[in-house]
Formats: structure tokens, sequence, C-alpha cells
């Protein structure tokens, strides 16, 4: 291996010596310890009441009060009865994942009861705190390509849930007496912002 000269040997050693104070540099903060660059992670505000992606968190038993009674007064022994959930949480939650309440009317059904399609709202409710919704509930079905079932009974109470797979928690009639209902032929509409729009179907 050829010798280097003097001169070569001289140009050499300052790039060394650049090299490694550049080195030392971009390894070294200020305090002589050495630092890295972290990516920034942006904070979720206190009191947010989003899910962290803008939309607001399901609804959950756990944040709501249920009531249910005869939709007329009780006037009619076999007529709707009007559902109400009220969220009484500190924050706005959503009924988009389940957009109808899953209904049990008695122990032996294996199915919810099923919902109106027709009273599908153009958007999913969502409750404001202390805002109520309303889904009202046929006792009966009669219309075209539904006759009347043929198992009735009279109930004081009825099992809800707010998700597919979750246990019903029990809500207790506003009523007189037991009301009488046909789970075989019982229909549902979906959570609905306004009683009125309930009451329709």
């Amino acid at each position: 291996m050829p010798f280097a000269t003097a001169a070569g040997r001289r140009v050499a050693a300052a790039v060394l010596l650049t090299a490694t104070a550049l080195s030392l540099t971009a390894c070294r903060g200020g305090s002589g310890t050495a630092t890295a660059a972290a990516p920034a992670t942006p904070f979720t505000a206190y009191g947010d009441t989003t899910s962290g992606t803008g939309t607001p968190v399901a609804c959950t038993p756990e944040m709501l009060t249920f009531r249910a009674g005869p939709a007329g007064g009780g006037k009619r022994p076999d007529g709707p009865l009007l559902l109400t959930v009220t969220n009484y949480a500190d924050k706005e939650c959503s009924f988009a994942a389940q957009p109808y309440p899953l209904l049990r009317l008695t122990e032996r059904q294996r199915t919810a009861v099923p919902a109106i399609e027709a009273s599908r709202p153009p958007a999913p409710v969502s409750l404001a705190p202390h805002q109520s919704a309303y889904a009202a509930v046929r006792t009966h079905h009669t219309s075209a390509g539904h006759p009347p079932g043929r198992h009735h009974t009279r109930i004081s109470q009825f099992g809800v849930a707010l998700a597919v797979g979750a246990a019903p928690a029990q809500v207790g009639l506003d009523s007189r007496g037991p009301v009488r209902v046909d789970p075989d032929a019982a229909r549902v509409t979906y959570w609905q912002a306004h009683r009125a729009d309930a009451l329709r179907w």
C-alpha cells in the first residue's frame, strides 16, 4: 500500500476532525446528552364527549333511563306501547350501531321483535345530555302479509337491549295493569327523535 504524502495526511486529518465534530453535534444536545426527535401526539380535550373520531359514543344502558307504557294512556288494552329513553350522562351518545331497540317481550322469545323498516329515520338518532328518544311498539301486527299471531299474553314489563348479544334490561310498564301483547306479531319502530314520529307507526 503506497504511503501518503504529508500534505495528504494533513487534509485527511482535517476531514476526520470535521466528520467527528459533526457526528458529536448530531448525537448531543445542548446539555451534552444524546437526544432524539419524537412524533407529536395530539391531546384529547378534557371532558371530550366524542369517541375520539368526531362521533358520539354508543349509547349504553348505564347512560340511560327507560320508561314504557301504553301510548294511548291505557285506554286500549291491546294498543301500542311507547318506549322512552333519556340520556342522563354528561356526554352525547348515539344509536348508530343499533338504530332500533332489541325487545324481548316474553321469556320464551328467542329473537328480538322485528323493526318496522319504513320507520327508519334519515340518520341515526343521537342523544345529548338530558335529551330523550322514542320507539313505538305495535303489540299486534295485522298489515298485509303479516296475519295476527295466536299467542296473546299479558305483560307488566319487558326486556330492552341496545346491542346484539347483550342481556336485556327489564323495563316496567307505567300502567295500572298488565298489557296484552302478541310476541309473534309485535313490531317496533326505529329510535325517533320526537314522540310524534314514533307514534306515526
